[in-house]
């Protein structure tokens, strides 16, 4: 059915609330949210509900977008002391990684696709095309699982997987527009391919750099006005990154990311204000982008692709992945055989191979539609797979640790800044603290601990020591660090998880 704009926008935000719910559930029972909004997408598309959306085009360009607003939003939520330990093996997993799943995968869907499959037959270019499409990860799933079971890894884990998802999306994108080239421009030679492979990864990475660390002086100088317009100012520098990069002949994706890694790990103003607009961003556009993808699927064109797509998939799951990962990773002593093996089943594909998968389809590649189909299944495999089983396996492989738990502010709405190291935290007055008088200078604190508010009803009020407690009072606390904040507990006779 057709929609007349204002139709559109009712249908829109029904479809964001539905989304919103479905994203809630997921989180909560571990199951991917990707999955879930593509699930919507394709119950409410031409093939269910019966919505129409068949632009390749228009999902493409939502795809653009919501890409420079995850990978600019990961590069600002990534710290690079975490990274530095594990920055190479990162690096390396971003990089050859992707290129040996590309190469190994597309050599089986040519060998398998000419001499054991019928239903359909690839050539050697359009078999490395549609490998290029699928090589890269997705991380927004397995770290939503991850946070909603509470669970910690060892091994610097999480930021290896952070980076290398955070960064291989570049790298996946010059496979498959490099393979394009190739096929729909036969008479272009392979160094010229190559020379445009080292300037797009060259010139993405230094301008990003270089742009982001401008980026950080233009924030800190430039004193606007209203403070709401710092956020507009980020997302202005975030397209600007893309843009210019892309321009001239960098790798727009990649600049975005590492433009993201330079701001977020210098002080800048405004910090807090603009990573919570950003976050509520890139979930607004990771579901427009997934309902998107989801509605420009058609359920019937999936069947005759479903058994071509489970074996491509599975192969890439348990064959071509771990290949890649220990053959890059062999020289890297930090990571153990159980670690390797653990990054080798977080290859999990996301939204990011399906919007890749749109490029053939508007260049009119021929066979597009049927590499668009499977690259759908594969996804949806991929993450009933992996996706549910990512908490599993890390237990299986002994992999876990305890995450450090904090009480959570409730009553307070503030925050330090990363480079204040003191430690925050929210006490609740009880009877057994005021059993040795009534004032906040009766009270038991260890020493570098001070009370510098308190909430009282809907009343907030700073403290003097002749202030008279009550029970139920909330008090914002502040140490020097998590050690004396813990001591801060033991002598007051608190449990820090409660």
């Amino acid at each position: 059915m057709a929609l007349n704009f204002d139709i559109f926008l009712l249908v829109g935000s029904i479809l964001l609330f539905i989304s919103l719910l479905a994203g809630k559930t997921g989180y909560r029972f571990g199951v991917p949210t990707l999955l879930l909004f593509l699930i919507i997408g394709i119950v409410f598309g031409s093939g269910g509900l019966g919505l129409q959306f068949s632009s390749p085009s228009v999902a493409q360009n939502i795809g653009i977008v919501a890409l420079n607003i995850i990978l600019f939003s990961g590069g600002m939520d990534t710290r690079l002391t975490e990274l530095k330990p594990i920055a190479v093996q990162g690096v390396l997993l971003a990089t050859v990684g992707v290129l040996l799943t590309a190469l190994i995968t597309g050599l089986f869907v040519f060998w398998v696709t000419n001499n054991i499959l019928q239903s359909v037959t690839f050539s050697l270019f359009e078999s490395l095309l549609l490998a290029g499409i699928m090589s890269s990860t997705d991380s927004a799933s397995v770290f939503a699982i991850l946070r909603s079971k509470k669970l910690s890894l060892q091994q610097n884990l999480r930021p290896l997987l952070e980076l290398e998802s955070g960064s291989n999306d570049p790298m996946a994108f010059m496979i498959t527009i490099m393979m394009i080239q190739l096929l729909t421009l036969p008479e272009i030679s392979g160094w010229f391919v190559l020379v445009k492979f080292l300037q797009q990864l060259l010139f993405g990475a230094a301008l990003g750099y270089i742009l982001g660390m401008l980026s950080v002086r233009l924030i800190n100088n430039i004193n606007l006005d209203n403070d709401a317009l710092y956020s507009v100012l980020m997302v202005t520098i975030m397209f600007f990154l893309f843009g210019f990069t892309t321009f001239v002949g960098g790798n727009g994706y990649l600049a975005v990311y590492v433009g993201g890694l330079m701001i977020g790990n210098h002080r800048v103003v405004h910090r807090r204000s603009m990573m919570r607009f950003f976050d509520g961003l890139t979930w607004l556009f990771q579901i427009i982008m997934f309902l998107a993808l989801g509605l420009l699927v058609n359920p019937d064109e999936l069947l005759p692709v479903l058994g071509v797509a489970a074996i491509i998939g599975l192969f890439l799951t348990v064959v071509a992945r771990p290949f890649a990962v220990f053959t890059t990773l062999l020289p890297s002593k930090r990571l153990s055989f159980k670690a390797k093996l653990f990054t080798s089943w977080v290859g999990l594909r996301g939204a990011v191979p399906i919007i890749f998968a749109t490029y053939p389809l508007i260049n009119e590649v021929t066979q597009a539609k049927i590499m668009f189909n499977i690259v759908f299944v594969i996804t949806i495999i991929s993450l009933l797979l992996q996706g549910t089983t990512v908490p599993v396996m890390a237990k299986w492989l002994g992999l876990t640790q305890k995450a450090p738990q904090k009480r959570k502010l409730k009553e307070f709405d503030v925050e330090f800044s990363d480079e204040i190291k003191s430690a925050m935290c929210e006490i609740k007055v009880n009877k057994n603290m005021l059993n040795q008088g009534n004032r906040l200078l009766n009270i038991d604190l260890p020493e570098h601990t001070l009370v510098v508010m308190v909430k009282r009803d809907q009343r907030y009020f700073i403290p003097r020591g002749n202030t008279q407690l009550e029970e139920g009072d909330s008090l914002l606390v502040i140490t020097d660090n998590e050690e004396a904040m813990h001591e801060t507990y033991r002598q007051l006779g608190i449990n820090p998880l409660e």
